[in-house]
Formats: C-alpha cells, structure tokens, sequence
C-alpha cells in the first residue's frame, strides 16, 4: 500500500515509483469510497516518481503549488496511508530545500520536514497552509528503524511536474546531457586553480564523444554562468541541464587560464547508463601522508576497467586513521597529475610530491574511470 494524489480531473494520478514498480495491477481508492482500476502506469525511476491513469468523474483533484516560493521553517502538510491507516495527516515545518541524501535517484534537490512520515506516506501529498501540492511525499532517515524519526523528504512539485508532463507526452522522461563530470569549486581548489572570481563549477572530467567534448570544453575548465546565471553549485547545475531538451543550445562561461571565454554547446540524450554520473564531488581538503602508490600495471588496469593508455599511480593503501583517509581518497584510486604536472610513475610521484613539500597539493583521481579534482593542505 502507499499514497498518490490526483493532479487532473482527467485521472491522471502522482505517486512514487517505488511504490508501483512491481505491481500487476493498481487499485486507486478516493476518500469518499469509490475504487478505481488503474488502467496505465508509467514511472521514472531516477526521480522515484510515477504516473498513474484511471477513468472516474467528477474526480477530486490537487491545487499544484509553486515549490520554489515555499522557505524554511514554513508550514505544510503531509498526507497519506501510514502503515495502512488510510488518509492521515500530519503536520509540520519545512526543515531544509534542495537536500542531498544517500539515494542517488533523487537526483538531490528534494524538500526535507519534520511533519511525520511513514511507510504508506510514499506518493502522498506535501501540501501547504493554503491547501497547494507542493511537494509528493517519497522518503524518510530512520537509522535502521523504519519509522519516522523526524527527518522525512518530498520530491518538489519544481521537479515532479516536469517529469509528469514528459512521461504524458513521451512516455518516459528525456533529459538534456552536456558530458561532464562536475564537482563543487572549493576555496582550497579555487586558490590551488589561481581562480580568483567567486563562485564557479569546476569541471573533472570531460567524457569523450559528447556535446561537452565536441564544444571544446576540457577538465579542469569551470563554468562560471550558463545562460546568463551565475552558477556555483553543482547540483543545481546538473538538475538545470537535465530539465532541458535534447537539441537545446546553452551558453556557457568557461574560465580557463585565468580568463573567461564563452562556449555554446547543444545538449545531447542523457544516456541510460550516465543517469546518475553527471556529478562528482570529491573535493575534501587534508594531508597526504597515509598514502602508499605503485605503479599501473597492464594487469591492475585491466582490474580497474581502465581504458588502454591511461597513465598514473595506484594507491594501494591508505591509513583509516590519516588526514588522506579524510580527504576522501581511497584505496584503488588512480593519482594522475600533481599540481596539473602528469604522474606516470611512482618515482615521479614522490619527486612531485617533494616539491610540493609544506604547500597545498592539488590531486587529479581518477576513480572508476572518472576523474575529480582533490585538494590536500600539506601541513
């Protein structure tokens, strides 16, 4: 059982997709009593939403609210099937917008509450004081209990809403694709880059064959506004491409070498295999002592995946209890550059390493055959 909310007098109903995505047949029952068959469904499960179709009149249907005017410590309602029991509200405060959690499909930009959720609350309503839909209610941090503790989140309708109206036209979502691997642009990484303007989306990686590559764009390039807006979070920036069509033109201000350039670059497919890789921030701060390299092999590159002719040094240990270990680097990492100098070798490594001795340290990683930038303070 769980929760949906009817968006159009035609039966066009909200719900999440992990509350359909096994099921042979969907029953919809209203409040007044009436049960209806789903007769379609279609679901997008990188935003955990789905659409579902019944036949029925003089159906109820929800108020859509504009989900970017609501702010923090506003008022809403949550509505839905908790554990079974059939239209509960509950109430509480907007805790936080545009929240990042643990579930990659989210895409992270959803709405957090304290009002209660549960399980049966999924596809529910977040609606709020005036009775507006601004959000679909979708998951909750229990640590291991199953039950809310408080900390709850909703899809915003900012972004359901989109992913409604592409899966009625289209029959599944279609999003725009630049081919960049992006990643936050740190103070650390902005002092180690000379970059000396203020926000900034740091680029690092470029995947090869794409609108991005095609463009011209390189790792290492950071894009400072995109169509006008001045960019500085990486998140937003992916969900801002991804809303956009395939064939869609955007202008991008890249700063490379200490100046800006323009760049236009038409948007591609997001392919099905890239969905969730589009960002990439690794760009903790620490020391580096606690790492042990050695040199790539033909036979670790073929254990990490890595394509022939890439070059670097593996990190074949890294001490839980260093700075490295905090810095998010890990054991398998592929250290490429040095202060935008190419590693090929462990010797070259640590003639590197040495003379970067006592300064921040500026690492190219190479993690699953995506790169990202990593600044260490050497201390």
């Amino acid at each position: 059982m769980g929760s949906g909310v009817i968006v159009d007098a035609s039966g066009i109903i909200l719900t999440s997709a992990h509350v359909v995505e096994q099921a042979r047949e969907i029953t919809a029952k209203l409040p007044d009593g009436r049960s209806f068959r789903a007769t379609a469904f279609r679901s997008d499960e990188d935003v955990d939403l789905a659409v579902v179709k019944i036949q029925g009149t003089n159906l109820p249907v929800a108020q859509l609210g504009d989900s970017d005017a609501i702010e923090v410590g506003q008022w809403v309602l949550a509505i839905g099937n908790p554990f079974g029991l059939e239209h509960t509200v509950t109430a509480g405060v907007i805790s936080a917008v545009h929240r990042r959690t643990d579930r990659e499909s989210h895409e992270g930009d959803l709405i957090q509450t304290d009002a209660a959720i549960n399980p049966g609350n999924s596809g529910g309503a977040m609606i709020d004081i005036h009775g507006n839909l601004v959000g679909i209610n979708t998951a909750i941090l229990s640590h291991g209990s199953g039950g809310n503790e408080g900390v709850g989140f909703a899809i915003p309708m900012s972004m359901a809403k989109p992913v409604m109206d592409q899966i009625l036209a289209h029959g599944k979502v279609i999003r725009g694709y630049l081919g960049v691997h992006i990643q936050d642009f740190s103070p650390e990484l902005a002092k180690s880059f000379n970059f000396n303007q203020s926000g900034g989306v740091l680029i690092g990686d470029v995947s090869a064959n794409t609108p991005a590559a095609n463009a011209g764009l390189k790792k290492g390039d950071v894009i400072v506004k995109l169509n006008g807006q001045a960019e500085s979070d990486s998140n937003d920036l992916r969900n801002t491409i991804s809303q956009m069509s395939p064939g869609t033109q955007v202008k991008l201000d890249i700063w490379r070498d200490g100046k800006v350039q323009p760049f236009t670059v038409t948007l591609g497919e997001l392919p099905k295999d890239k969905e969730t890789a589009e960002s990439s921030d690794d760009s903790s701060s620490g020391e580096i002592q606690g790492i042990d390299v050695q040199d790539l092999t033909p036979e670790i590159s073929q254990q990490l995946n890595l394509p022939s002719g890439t070059h670097g040094v593996v990190v074949t240990s890294v001490d839980p209890a260093s700075a490295a270990a905090a810095a998010g680097i890990n054991r398998g990492d592929l250290i490429q550059e040095i202060n935008h100098k190419p590693v090929t070798s462990a010797s070259q490594y640590k003639q590197l390493m040495s003379g970067a001795s006592g300064q921040p340290i500026l690492l190219l990683i190479n993690r699953g055959g995506i790169t990202s930038f990593v600044v260490v303070e050497a201390h």
